[in-house]
């Protein structure tokens, strides 16, 4: 039985590329960034060259030192860029922290350890999966941080965070402004400036690269004005924001995935775009199926309810028959509490959020396998009990 992967959003296939320079550092570069020696420094001129290559993506010709620092994954960036940003201001007591009601658990995880602290933080609400600018506006004035995520992890809803980041500055000139840009990294477009973020996270497993590597931009005004400190501790590297031995091994395969897609990127966006388009016109056909469509959607994720059918049944039998959804963040799914939460900030029900999969492309899906899809949701609908 061939099978079909529908969970790129969860994580991707290394490319063919990304492990083969994985294996040639492994084999020829192995050595420790840090030392000095030949050796050392062939292991430091692979790490400065993916480096550069992740820079460009994100339209910086020429980065300063610390710009862009190495984590070992998208939930560390989120992590550092978060807590990073608010150990760095002195405690007042009133600080206000922005995000959404729809972020990814590293986010939104963080965000309640802060409340933990006694900081305030709002949630924006997302409905339809549009932020809500209006309620930034209010809220802005006195904001320390505000952390709104680019691309949704489970609707695909691609949100407006210029115009939000825009407004927070414009009534909090201090505050940092962080977008967890995982799930959009190399499926849209990215330019930091357009993004108008000072922090961006980034991952590497979710564009055909390595587990275990992620990446944090970091503003030269913000390592300027030191308005972001460390988390972890110890030799000093990455610029002293994230001590620990780099994973040369795996930045060097992030680095070669970013330089694989940036070139093709228009033409893979294109690509899924329109497979994204054929897949929800063949689901809106079954009965008792709808398909959750953003106002703005990344061209990778489509959301799908099947009325009356959970969405773990959902998944346990498309498994069978060799097809692989989510039925939500794969990050999530040993926290029931907050299984569905960003289906229901988007306007679902509880039970419309427990009846939702999510399909998640890459340029390597075919319309075989889409129809395949579709031929399993309609069967399943046929055969599956209600709830």
């Amino acid at each position: 039985m061939a099978e079909i992967y529908f969970d790129n959003s969860a994580t991707t296939k290394i490319s063919d590329g990304a492990k083969g320079k994985m294996i040639e550092v492994m084999d020829f570069h192995y050595g420790n960034p840090s030392s000095l020696h030949k050796i050392g420094l062939d292991a430091e001129h692979i790490t400065a060259e993916a480096r550069s290559i992740i820079l460009q993506s994100l339209g910086v010709s020429r980065g300063v030192k610390g710009e862009l620092v190495f984590t070992s994954g998208g939930t560390e960036a989120n992590n550092l860029a978060i807590f990073g940003a608010v150990n760095a201001k002195k405690r007042r007591g009133d600080e206000k922290i922005l995000t959404t009601d729809s972020e990814h658990a590293s986010v939104e995880k963080a965000m309640e350890a802060l409340e933990a602290q006694g900081y305030k933080v709002l949630r924006v609400p997302t409905v339809g999966g549009e932020l809500d600018l209006s309620f930034v506006r209010e809220n802005a004035r006195g904001c320390i941080l505000a952390s709104f995520m680019h691309v949704n992890n489970e609707t695909g809803a691609v949100y407006d965070v210029k115009s939000a980041f825009d407004i927070v500055k414009e009534l909090s000139p201090a505050a940092v402004c962080h977008s967890d840009c995982v799930q959009s990294y190399m499926k849209v477009r990215l330019n930091k400036k357009a993004l108008g973020a000072d922090l961006i996270s980034l991952s590497a497993h979710k564009i055909n690269g390595a587990k275990g590597v992620g990446a944090l931009y970091i503003d030269p005004d913000i390592i300027k004005t030191k308005r972001i400190v460390p988390i972890v501790y110890g030799g000093g590297q990455e610029a002293a924001f994230r001590s620990g031995t780099e994973n040369v091994y795996g930045i060097a395969a992030f680095g070669q995935a970013a330089k694989e897609h940036y070139a093709s990127l228009s033409a893979e966006r294109a690509y899924m775009q329109e497979l994204r388009e054929y897949i929800v016109s063949r689901l809106e056909s079954i009965e008792g199926v709808a398909v959750n469509k953003p106002k703005v959607s990344a061209p990778h994720i489509v959301s799908v309810t099947v009325k009356g059918i959970r969405s773990e049944t959902m998944l346990h039998f498309l498994s069978s028959l060799g097809i692989y959804v989510s039925s939500g963040s794969a990050c999530s799914s040993n926290d029931k509490s907050k299984s569905g939460a960003p289906l229901v900030a988007f306007g679902l029900s509880r039970d419309e959020a427990d009846s939702t999969v999510r399909v998640s492309l890459s340029p390597q899906n075919t319309r075989d396998e889409a129809d395949s899809l579709y031929n399993g949701i309609l069967d399943a609908t046929k055969r599956l009990a209600r709830k």
